[in-house]
């Protein structure tokens, strides 16, 4: 089963295991083919994270975030101010677009890592779906359509990127056929000579000397001394169902486990999907969680997050008594976060047991917004999530991981595997997969049912509530003190596969161009072969 955020994607995924691959396999696949048919979500110079489990049992988080180069240095931007909402902004933008906001890239080289570790077909193999579509060319959905239009000022100032996504001038139109030949040639140099050609090698100098000519502070030093991350994942438990993440320097899997921890002590099935009742606990638990994150969440290696403490049931009863059932309380949640909501994920998983949950990004809508002439490579804007203001614990530091919202998780019930899950969304992710696992456990909704239903969100003090929530509970919550915004949609499109057994159903929803893919039945049953039988006239089976 293979869940991701555009048909390609999962067809490459599906490809890969009727191959013979597996979900590693299909995964790398999926996501080299995102690159080409999502290039304003992810490209092999951006970041993520990928949850695994693998068929023996064996858990862990790939960590391939983006890091800040060597010679970056916490005062390098010019904040234009102290507070909100412009605190993370500073002088020329320079931290969002251009060659002084990419950071040192971690996707290429973990995507290889996991299919090296893990699984079982070439590189070679994995990328030819890419390779495909990016030299024959794909249809331009209205999702892309809609996000050049966007970016197109921004665009129209890189020769690469005008030339590719605004032809004659204008962005290209919904249906409009898309090829990447520079893109195409670069990933067959990849599948030629690895990860190697961007981490030291030729490609990687190419690309420095582009980025510092503009004004990059990195180096190909950066580039060739980069190494992933592999963590154990953090683990709680919700209701009887076992719960895995990402650990720090993603906050989504802390806070989740955090925020389920709070709804235990309330009995939200009784209380209702969607009721006023059930979306102010929602709400007031988000608020919580929000403020945790900004005094904890960091990276590791700079910064001491009390993951056990958060995560712990105890710390889940001290603060839920400060949650007043009828009325909303300012806990001081105010999440600084530059985090883009552009992103992608795939949820896939194979008969062996295998199972990956994966989020990866560039950052902003096409990432930093240029691209490395004559190779198609749209970097990211990474250092766009550094905190511009010195002494922080997100501030920027030299080789500092970037923080992040991703999610992705895996729950089990009774040691088997019962769903995985995951989306795109910023720092709307983890409020979405919280919401999620109560569909699924309190609700008892089906799958599907779970990653459509409507979502609320807060870092307080603005609550977010979809439409899809009726207006008369929307002014009830109005009522008890939350100052609602109505909103189209929270977070990004979902993908998740529950588990029965031998069964596997995947589902996504309408907030993406998410696209479940399954491969059932098989091949003949071993032993069974089909002989002409000229005594008969017809086939024999034997």
């Amino acid at each position: 089963m293979a869940v991701t955020n555009h048909p390609l994607a999962s067809a490459a995924a599906l490809e890969m295991m009727a191959a013979g691959g597996n979900a590693i396999d299909a995964t790398v696949a999926a996501l080299f083919t995102l690159t080409v048919v999502e290039p304003m979500m992810v490209g092999f110079f951006g970041g993520g994270v990928a949850l695994i489990r693998l068929a023996d049992g064996t858990e862990l988080a790939l960590d391939g975030l983006a890091t800040a180069p060597e010679a970056a240095r916490p005062e390098m931007y010019r904040p234009v101010s102290d507070t909100w909402p412009d605190y993370m902004e500073t002088e020329g933008r320079a931290n969002r677009v251009g060659a002084l906001a990419v950071g040192v890239p971690g996707t290429l080289k973990t995507w290889c890592e996991a299919l090296e570790r893990h699984g079982t077909l070439p590189l070679e193999a994995v990328l030819e779906p890419a390779i495909r579509h990016a030299s024959r060319g794909f249809r331009v959905t209205p999702y892309l359509a809609a996000c050049i239009a966007e970016t197109a000022a921004d665009l129209a100032d890189d020769p690469g990127m005008a030339a590719l996504f605004l032809p004659g001038g204008q962005p290209l139109a919904e249906g409009a056929r898309l090829t990447m030949p520079d893109y195409a040639r670069t990933l067959r140099e990849i599948a030629q000579h690895g990860p190697a050609h961007v981490y030291g090698g030729a490609l990687g100098a190419r690309i420095v000397e582009h980025l510092r000519a503009q004004g990059s502070a990195m180096a190909l030093a950066d580039l060739a001394g980069y190494r992933s991350e592999i963590r154990a994942p953090v683990r709680g438990t919700y209701r009887g169902v076992t719960l895995i993440g990402p650990p720090p320097p993603c906050s989504g899997g802390v806070h989740v486990l955090q925020m389920l921890n709070l709804m235990e002590g309330f009995d939200i099935g009784a209380s209702g999907f969607g009721t006023t009742a059930t979306l102010h606990l929602v709400l007031e638990a988000l608020k919580i969680a929000a403020a945790d994150r900004r005094a904890a969440t960091a990276d590791p290696a700079f910064v001491d997050v009390p993951v056990a403490r958060l995560i712990s049931k105890e710390y889940g009863d001290l603060r839920r008594p400060e949650i007043d059932p009828s009325r909303a309380r300012d806990f001081g949640a105010r999440v600084l976060s530059n985090e883009s909501a552009n992103t992608t994920h795939v949820t896939i998983a194979d008969r062996h047991g295998n199972i990956v949950t994966s989020t990866q990004t560039i950052n902003s809508l096409f990432g930093a917004r240029i691209m490395i002439p004559g190779t198609g490579i749209i970097p990211n804007n990474y250092m766009f999530l550094f905190d511009p203001h010195p002494g922080n614990a997100l501030s920027l530091q030299p080789g500092k991981r970037i923080t992040s919202g991703i999610s992705a998780m895996i729950g089990y019930r009774g040691g088997a595997p019962l769903f995985a899950v995951g989306l795109p969304g910023a720092h709307r992710i983890p409020s979405a997969v919280f919401q999620f696992v109560m569909n699924l456990i309190d609700h008892g909704m089906t799958v599907q049912q779970a990653v459509e239903a409507p979502r609320v969100f807060t870092h307080g003090p603005d609550a977010e509530v979809e439409r899809g929530i009726p207006a008369e509970t929307h002014d009830a919550l109005r009522a008890m003190g939350h100052p609602i915004v109505a909103t189209d949609h929270v977070a990004g499109g979902m993908g998740a596969i529950l588990f029965d057994g031998s069964r596997m159903t995947g589902a996504a929803c309408w907030r993406a161009d998410g696209t479940p893919m399954g491969w059932g039945g098989g091949l003949a049953r071993q032993g069974v072969s089909f002989w002409p039988d000229p005594r008969r006239g017809r086939a024999a089976s034997r």
